[in-house]
């Protein structure tokens, strides 16, 4: 006879959930295992060893509480230890081998984990002290084995597939997982507790053990809060990485970014936006770096030498006139990447003008190297350049200068400019190297330079102003400033003397900014005195590539309280067209701002129409050539009659400069111009006598002034 067992669903339910808990949770913690960089992660594997173990030993313990027999039972706290001590170990194993980059211990890790499990039951089991004892069925003993193992073999397989996916699987997928591993232990479970047979005089010798529905509730309740708590401080956790990784991402792209930015204003500052070549800024460092260090290298003997060759394109501008901008600038392109094939490593190619070259060949030995290098750019550049579907011959004229043969440092670039010139004079196409009697106007400009740093330093700078007339009324409209130089030993320099060289030598900005700043300075003294006019001044291409012009703009108008309309500021057609984005990108950025902007010299540069409707100007300027030629030449009355045209269809007004005679006034007159200014009307004068001038103008009404508008 046999004592009939009985099973409490509540308890096998709780055991079902805390089994199902138990593995979610540990699916979780597991992923934790392994370090990217593949090592164990040994506080992660002990934490998911001690919940999956716990877990699945509650699991047990639970459903074996919630087994009853006739008569009173109890559980040996030792044996109940041990089988919790075996499931932690089980669970250890499994997690190692589960964290393992192969597959290859899966089978035989089964075996050891299904044992673990195995030993974890029969364990728990024998905390039943029974006499007689626990008569086991075996076929069902060996089935409750193999389901364990069996058992073992998914839960290494889906922990394993789980814990090597990259991103974390669908809560879906993880909660299926852990249904499937519960179910398998489940089954391992209540399969030996059914091969377990009690005889009928079956006494519990261990009665004052672990016993007690009480007490499972407890460990069940207890189990689940821990799970839970461990699952919550894993999610916590997991959301705390994943605002880390995000924030250490966003670091990244926003390093990534600054780099980037740091690159292209490097690049900006350092470049030639045109044809990506270095610009004069970085190629008088490269010079400077150079020189430091062959003047090292020379200390006792001449051992090294470097050299500075000056090429200038022949016949550049007539490509420009006949073909446009665009066609400029791909010619412009193709010569920088022909003198940087000839270029070594080691030289350093830049672009300092329109169609102006400079290379800084270092670690050469004598003249012979650097004129086989002139031949070779000489060479490069006379091949056909292809411009709409046309070939296109330039040549080009290279001055040389070595250092220290034939070239203090400080004149390097000015000495090869003057050799560069030496071999245009000579018809081009050709190379010359430096010699000293070339240096005679090279001292001239040199001194001239270092006069004009010293002039923008001390302020030596005055503007002068040239009245615009209204044709209509035949009132001031405007003035244009005009800058004068005041040299303490030469007087009063005009700006055909000094501008290109400033250009030249970059000190053009620094001049422009002043030139800014001073004409609003003047234009409020003179609001003061009740004279409202518009000032026009003269921007330089280096202003149009340099960034912030129109914040350096409204910086003035805003320090002097100037109204926005009382500024023009004016760009010659040719400078406009170098670069008609960089053209477009100040304009759009001064018109934001309220200012007015003009097209200078017109007519003798090469515009596209629709360049020039892209622009937001408000003004054509006329060049003088034309005016002067007005009383003589048919063509250049039809040039002036259809630039009048076109501005006036575009919305625009027509300045006529240079106007000297009654024939002139009255011929542009005739064609409908707007404004005049020339010698006819004023010679450029100081702003005080500008003022006299204006006020006696309108006091007698011969002509009156116009207030800007």
């Amino acid at each position: 006879m046999l004592l009939t067992p009985h099973y409490d669903l509540w308890f096998i339910a709780a055991s079902v959930v805390i089994a199902s808990l138990t593995f979610y949770v540990a699916l979780d913690l597991a992923r934790r295992a392994r370090t990217s960089s593949g090592e164990l992660n040994l506080p992660w594997w002990a934490a998911g060893s001690f919940v999956l173990g716990t877990g699945i030993w509650a699991m047990q313990f639970v459903g074996l509480l919630g087994f009853s027999l006739p008569i009173p039972l109890g559980l040996a706290a030792a044996m109940t230890a041990l089988s919790w001590a075996s499931a932690m170990a089980a669970a250890g194993i499994a997690l190692w081998i589960a964290s393992r980059p192969g597959d290859v211990l899966i089978a035989p890790g089964a075996l050891v984990v299904g044992a673990g499990l195995g030993g974890m039951h029969y364990i728990g089991m024998a905390a039943l002290d029974m006499k007689p004892g626990i008569a086991w069925h075996m076929p069902t003993v060996a089935l409750s084995l193999l389901i364990a193992v069996g058992a073992s073999a998914v839960i290494l397989t889906l922990f394993h597939r789980l814990m090597q996916m990259r991103e974390l699987p669908r809560p879906s997928i993880h909660l299926l997982a852990a249904l499937t591993m519960a179910t398998t232990v489940c089954a391992m479970h209540f399969t030996g507790m059914d091969a377990a047979k009690f005889p009928a005089d079956s006494v519990c010798l261990s009665i004052d053990g672990i016993h007690g529905k009480g007490l499972a509730a407890v460990v069940a309740v207890g189990t689940g809060v821990l799970l839970l708590g461990i699952l919550y401080a894993s999610i916590l956790e997991s959301r705390l990485q994943i605002v880390a990784m995000r924030l250490t991402r966003s670091l990244q792209e926003s390093n990534a970014q600054l780099q980037s930015a740091n690159q292209e204003l490097q690049q900006h500052a350092l470049g030639d936006p045109l044809t990506g070549l270095a610009n004069r800024v970085l190629f008088e460092d490269r010079l400077g770096h150079a020189l430091t260090r062959i003047n090292r290298a020379n200390n006792v003997q001449i051992v090294e030498r470097i050299a500075v060759l000056f090429v200038d394109l022949d016949g550049f501008k007539p490509i420009n006139d006949s073909f446009g901008h665009a066609a400029g600038d791909q010619v412009l392109r193709a010569t920088a990447d022909r003198l940087s094939r000839e270029a070594r490593a080691s030289d350093t190619v830049a672009r300092v003008g329109a169609d102006e070259f400079l290379v800084l060949l270092e670690g050469v030995l004598d003249t012979a190297d650097c004129v086989q290098m002139a031949k070779r750019i000489l060479r490069a550049l006379a091949q056909p350049f292809e411009l709409a579907g046309k070939q296109l011959q330039i040549a080009c004229s290279i001055g040389i200068v070595i250092h220290p043969d034939q070239g203090e440092p400080g004149k390097l670039v000015a000495n090869a400019d003057a050799a560069m010139r030496q071999a245009k004079r000579g018809g081009g196409g050709n190379y010359a190297v430096f010699e000293s009697s070339m240096g005679v106007d090279v001292a001239g400009q040199l001194q001239l330079l270092s006069d004009l740093r010293v002039a923008i330093e001390r302020n030596q700078f005055e503007l002068y102003y040239q009245p615009k007339i209204d044709a209509r009324r035949n009132q001031i409209s405007g003035v244009e400033a005009l800058v004068r130089w005041n040299h303490p030993q030469r007087g009063l320099v005009g700006p055909a003397e000094f501008i290109n060289l400033t250009e030249r030598f970059g000190l053009i900005v620094r001049l422009g900014d002043w030139i800014i700043d001073e004409a609003c300075r003047q234009v409020a003294a003179w609001s003061k005195q009740g004279l409202h006019m518009r000032v026009a001044i003269n921007l330089s291409a280096l202003q149009l590539r340099e960034g912030g012009l129109a914040d350096k703009v409204e910086e003035a108008l805003r320090r002097h309280d100037v109204l926005r309309s009382q500024l023009l500021c004016e760009i010659t057609e040719s400078v406009a067209m170098e670069d008609i984005t960089a053209t477009k990108r100040t304009f759009e950025g001064l018109s934001l701002i309220g200012v007015y902007l003009s097209i200078d010299d017109f007519g003798t540069g090469y515009s596209s129409l629709s360049h020039l409707r892209q622009l937001p100007a408000r003004q054509l300027k006329i060049d003088g050539s034309f005016v002067q030629e007005l009383e003589t030449k048919e063509d250049a009355r039809a040039v002036v009659e259809a630039v009048i045209r076109l501005a006036h269809a575009l919305s625009l007004t027509v300045v006529a400069e240079g106007v000297e005679t009654q024939g002139q006034h009255d011929i542009l007159m005739r064609l409908g111009c707007d404004e005049f200014q020339g010698y006819f009307f004023a010679r450029p004068m100081p702003a005080d006598e500008l003022a006299r001038w204006a006020l006696a103008a309108r006091e007698s009404r011969q002509p009156v002034l116009a207030p800007a508008r």
